[in-house]
């Protein structure tokens, strides 16, 4: 550590020896504006704007979806429908998991084309294909969000499908 100190005050000490006067001044204020820069950029980060939208269900200990600046991350959704009732077969599962998205996001003020990227998690993964027939429903061909997927031991209340997402919010 001391060493790399040393040859910082050398090369410090070379430039303070070695340039015109007018050329330190260009370099000292060359390092404020990298300072000022890198201090705005963080300020930026600091001042980010964080917003919670509670579950619809009170009684939920997660929010429906949290907002960073213009990024919605949406809570996982399974698929259990109006009534709470969870349809038997993956096909019908994944329709109505797609939809508790879809409604989710509404309820934001998005829409399917507002998502970027979406995580699965998926039961038995040998029903993959089953998922993405219907999941490709969703959004419009050429621009399917990016996604990720996992094959998982267990989903809440015995869903077969869980998706959640990220959501860019363009008007807000």
């Amino acid at each position: 550590m001391d060493l790399s100190f040393n040859r910082l005050y050398v090369t410090i000490d070379w430039y303070k020896n070695n340039l015109t006067t007018a050329k330190q001044e260009f370099v000292v204020n060359l390092v404020k504006l990298t300072l000022i820069a890198v201090l705005i950029c963080f300020s930026q980060l600091a001042l980010a704007k964080l917003k919670y939208f509670p579950h619809p269900n009170e009684n939920a200990p997660y929010s429906l979806a949290t907002q960073v600046d213009n990024i919605v991350y949406l809570s996982g959704q399974i698929p259990l429908d109006e009534n709470g009732e969870m349809p038997a077969t993956m096909t019908a599962q994944s329709k109505q998991v797609m939809l508790n998205v879809k409604k989710a996001l509404n309820s934001l003020g998005l829409g399917m084309e507002d998502v970027f990227k979406c995580t699965v998690m998926i039961d038995d993964i040998s029903k993959w294909p089953d998922f993405n027939a219907v999941y490709t429903t969703f959004f419009t061909k050429g621009t399917l969000p990016a996604r990720s997927a996992f094959g998982v031991d267990g989903l809440p209340m015995g869903a077969m499908v869980e998706v959640e997402c990220l959501a860019h919010m363009r008007r807000m």
